[in-house]
């Protein structure tokens, strides 16, 4: 490794966030690691926040900014050297390690979850299934992940160490599923059913509504419609 390489490295290694960083600062962050993982899968050594920016569409100051809260990462003259800021990306993300993730609700949308391969790619291990309905309990999903009897949620939470929850249940089951999975021990909650669920204040829920996300997109359609009239 080249002299400034390891003065770069230095610059972050076990570094603190300056100040308190937002959910939408860390959102960005994921988004510049997706682009890191894309260029070094192509080979490139370095690159500027410019040239990061303008081959993602991104915004470079913006960059610069986020990464700042954690320490210095660029090298005058050279930029970022990519393979390390995406490893370090990785550790402040806390994905350089296997995140292991149960899914409650073993339906369509379980199933699929629970099979996509994209989440083991970036670290993220579906250690179970979990559902109430006796015909499913036993089996497994396509790609082998195992369906428990939600009953044994506890004791598999603490054996297999699971740390993230997902909830693919229908609404009328989300609230108590969110229960059982909170009086697991599980402290992040990814939320895929319709509603607001109340957890307590060292329990972090993110919820994703699909039905919002393509009234959205219902609404970018009508506007164009009714601007062509």
């Amino acid at each position: 490794m080249k002299k400034e390489n390891k003065a770069a490295v230095a610059a972050f290694t076990d570094r603190e966030p300056l100040e308190p960083v937002s959910e939408l600062t860390t959102n960005r962050l994921s988004v510049y690691l997706r682009c890191l993982n894309t260029l070094d899968a192509e080979g490139v050594k370095t690159i500027s926040s410019q040239a990061l920016a303008e081959q993602f569409h991104l915004n470079a100051a913006q960059i610069r900014k986020d990464l700042a809260n954690f320490g210095e990462f660029g090298v005058r003259g050279v930029g970022y050297y990519v393979k390390e800021l995406r490893s370090h990306l990785r550790q402040i993300l806390g994905v350089d390690r296997r995140i292991r993730v149960a899914i409650m609700g073993a339906g369509n949308l379980g199933l699929a979850l629970a099979d996509y391969p994209g989440f083991r790619d970036e670290g993220f291990e579906i250690a179970a299934l979990f559902d109430t309905q006796r015909e499913k309990i036993g089996q497994r999903s396509r790609g082998g992940v195992p369906i428990l009897d939600v009953r044994t949620l506890r004791r598999t939470v603490r054996r297999e160490r699971i740390a993230i929850a997902v909830i693919a249940v229908p609404a009328a089951s989300a609230a108590a599923v969110l229960k059982a999975v909170v009086d697991a021990g599980i402290k992040a909650v990814l939320n895929f059913s319709p509603g607001a669920l109340k957890v307590p204040p060292d329990v972090k829920v993110k919820s994703v509504d699909l039905t919002v996300s393509l009234e959205s997109l219902s609404f970018f359609l009508a506007q164009g419609q009714t601007d062509a009239e």
